[in-house]
């Protein structure tokens, strides 16, 4: 029994299963279905047009093999940037001096348009400051849509009337690339801008 170590065309991912379909170039009209893949690929990264080194455990036995990795096919078959990578975009205002009352959420989306942030993202990088007249307000950021901004951002607590406060970080934006904020104690006029994003 040899092992042999050949090379393919990713034609489809399920993430469900950990299993692949598989073009091998040296055969052009047939591929291999429901191919395992090795825990250490980032199952998005396993996209279809991308090259892959599957191994054979037994070089006679198709159905005994398992996808190693997956790399770039020219411009195929690799996100841009590769997921996890933070990638750093000219400063862009996306929420200029909105007023938010008090217990009141407001949505913006982050993506598309002039603001260098594709859609697809998990997250953005930003910068924000809110003012208030009002001593103790603060300003939550989250997700669109969660139930609770708690578990995420928070800008404040307003020390004195008419102060300003500001943050930086990132935050998570839901599939549509957007975000919730919410004023809390008074009304706060806040603004945003976006500096990168996560894919």
């Amino acid at each position: 029994m040899a092992q042999v170590i050949k090379h393919g065309i990713l034609q489809t991912f399920s993430s469900a299963n950990y299993t692949a379909s598989v073009l091998l170039l040296e055969a052009t009209s047939a591929f291999l279905t429901g191919v395992p893949v090795a825990n250490a690929v980032d199952g998005t990264s396993a996209l279809p047009g991308a090259l892959c080194a599957v191994l054979f455990f037994d070089e006679h036995n198709p159905r005994d093999a398992v996808v190693l990795a997956v790399f770039p096919n020219g411009t195929q078959g690799v996100p841009s940037p590769a997921p996890g990578r933070v990638t750093f975009v000219p400063s862009f205002l996306q929420v200029n001096s909105a007023s938010i009352a008090a217990g009141v959420t407001n949505s913006y989306t982050l993506t598309g348009g002039s603001s260098g942030i594709p859609a697809g993202v998990l997250g953005v990088l930003y910068k924000a400051y809110f003012t208030s007249a009002t001593v103790g307000a603060y300003v939550q950021l989250g997700p669109h849509g969660v139930g609770s901004l708690a578990g995420y951002a928070a800008l404040g607590t307003m020390p004195v009337a008419s102060g300003t406060i500001n943050a930086m970080g990132m935050i998570q934006v839901d599939s549509g690339g957007s975000i919730d904020v919410k004023a809390n104690v008074g009304t706060c006029v806040f603004t945003l801008y976006t500096h990168g994003y996560v894919i």
